[in-house]
Parts: C-alpha cells; structure tokens; sequence
C-alpha cells in the first residue's frame, strides 16, 4: 500500500482501540483529534466522530464508485465470514451527514460493502449489530479522492466501475480538464486517460459483456483496434450482437477472458467455393472433372478412361481455359 494509503488508513484507524474498550463510547462515539490526511492541506486539526449506528439511517452517496446493487452474498463473503467472527465490524466506514430526510442522516462515501454486510447480518440472524462509521465533513471533490485512495488497490473494484466513476469526476470536479484529475488524484496523465477511454466504450460491447464487472481496462484498449474502420466495426458489433443471442439463449459465455477472446478474434473469412466442371467425351458417362480453387487447377480421372476419351476431354479443357488467342 501507498504512503498516501498508510496516512489515509492510520487516519482513519486511530483511536479505535479506543472505541473498542469503552462499552458507553461504543453506543454513544468516540471523539478524537483528527490529524493532517492528504485530503486537507491545513495544518489545523479537526474533531473526528466515530459512531455505531443502525445501517438503515445510512444511504449511498450518489457518487459512490461501487455499485451497491450489485452486492451479494458471494462477493461479501469474506466480510460476513469476518465480523461474524469478530462479533463486530472491525474498520469504520467514512461518512458524512446530510440532512435528514427519508429517514437518513448519514451518506456513505467509503465502506458499501461494509454497509451491505451488516445490514445483511442484521436480517439473518444477527440483529444487534451496528454499523461502525467515521463522520467527516467532506466537499464532493473531497469525498471523491478519499473514495479512489481507498479503492484504487482494491481488485472488487472493477476496472469499468473505475472508468465511469473518473469520467464523471472529471466533468464533475474538473472542468474536464484530464491533467488538472490527474495530479489532483497523483497520477500520471497516461494512466487516467486510459481509465477515461474505458468509459467510452460502446454499449454494444459493455452489452456483449453482460456483467460489466468483467470487462478489463486492457480489453478496452485492445478491442479499439477492431474500431478502426466502419466495415471493422460493424464486424465487432456482429460479434457482439452474437454474444448477446447466445446468452439470451441459455448458453452465454460467462468468463471474461474467454468473451474477450470471441470478441478479439475475428471470424475467419469463408473460403471461396471451389468451381468445378466436367469434360466428356459424346456418349460417354466418364470424363475429366476439373476443380479450380483460387488459382490452382486439378484435373481428375478414373485411370479406366481410354486414351482416346482422356485425349478428347482434355482438348475441350484446353480450348476453353487456354484458347489459341491466349499466350
């Protein structure tokens, strides 16, 4: 993990042995000072609240860069497995207040899955559990780069959520201005504008993918080639649009690398049809066959054929492909 991870997360993660120790400072919060972060370029200090709430009093933020529907036993499991284990959530989730209205008081910028698993926990079976959240007070633009510093290593993040959550910052909190993100988030130029391009993929390809999640940054940058020219890409939206039949009947690919593969591989031109002519003698069943692929020319005969019949067949052959005027 980064140096700019490490102040983020020891920012973050002070004081919760605190938190953990005192029974009445875990139902009411626990306060603290809150050091320098690499979100804050004051050198004053800030009160920080760490809190144990009901996880219905919390709503996404509207920005949040993981996609909350898509949150499932399966790719929770380890957090389940974990504060089961625990008997508590371990690592705050970083929130900040909003006013209440519709029953919330929180919005969650960093922490979905924390959020989703013990909200889990608290309808299956394990009612008592809280949801451990850091209240800060944040501007969008900061909540958006605690969000990236804390994801941006995180492999459950998908490449494509990534990708559209920069796009839309960028328009959002940069004016657009890629270099301006970039040294905001300190990355280099190159690297954001990839994740900026991913974004811009065609629908017919996130489609052709059916679980977006799949889709990886170096995929995006490899299919572009086949967008070249209009004949190539509507070749790829063929493509694409056969992944789509196939999964709508019941047979999809569902493996990521394998739907890049199909979609990377173009479908092998078809082989021009052998043009085939016979030559026979009057009379006669038996002759020459002759089979023209591309350029070469085979001429075939049953070894039966008298000499005379083979003499006969063959000049018709000559006389219409190689004629007296041809040299």
């Amino acid at each position: 993990m980064s140096k700019r991870h490490d102040d983020v997360f020891n920012d973050v993660l002070s004081g919760l042995d605190t938190a953990k120790t005192h029974e009445t400072d875990r139902q009411s919060g626990t306060r603290f000072l809150k050091r320098r972060t690499g979100l804050s370029d004051r050198a004053d200090t800030e009160e920080k609240t760490l809190r144990w709430v009901d996880p219905a009093i919390c709503r996404m933020w509207m920005q949040h860069n993981r996609d909350y529907d898509m949150l499932n036993e399966e790719n929770c499991a380890d957090l389940i497995e974990g504060m089961r284990a625990q008997g508590q959530q371990e690592f705050p989730a970083i929130v900040r207040r909003v006013d209440a209205e519709d029953g919330f008081e929180y919005e969650v910028i960093c922490g979905a899955r924390r959020h989703w698993t013990v909200s889990w926990l608290r309808a299956n079976n394990y009612p008592k559990f809280k949801f451990l959240i850091d209240v800060r007070d944040l501007t969008d633009e900061e909540a958006f780069r605690l969000a990236d510093i804390e994801n941006r290593d995180r492999r459950d993040i998908s490449d494509y959520e990534r990708a559209v959550d920069y796009s839309m910052a960028c328009m959002m909190y940069y004016g657009g201005s890629q270099k301006e993100m970039a040294a905001r988030l300190e990355v280099s130029p190159a690297w954001l504008s990839r994740y900026l391009q991913l974004a811009k993929l065609p629908g017919q390809i996130v489609l052709a993918y059916g679980d977006k999640t799949l889709i990886k940054e170096r995929h995006a940058r490899a299919l572009r080639r086949w967008m070249a020219t209009p004949e190539e890409e509507r070749a790829l939206f063929d493509r694409c649009s056969e992944l789509i039949r196939r999964r709508e009947a019941g047979n999809p690919l569902t493996d990521g690398q394998a739907i890049f593969n199909y979609l990377n591989t173009p479908p092998k031109a078809p082989r021009a049809p052998k043009e085939t002519q016979s030559f026979k003698r009057a009379g006669e069943r038996e002759g020459i066959t002759m089979r023209k692929s591309g350029r070469t020319i085979r001429l075939e005969f049953d070894e039966g054929l008298s000499r005379e019949a083979v003499k006969e067949c063959f000049s018709q052959f000559m006389a219409e492909h190689y004629p007296a005027k041809r040299r």
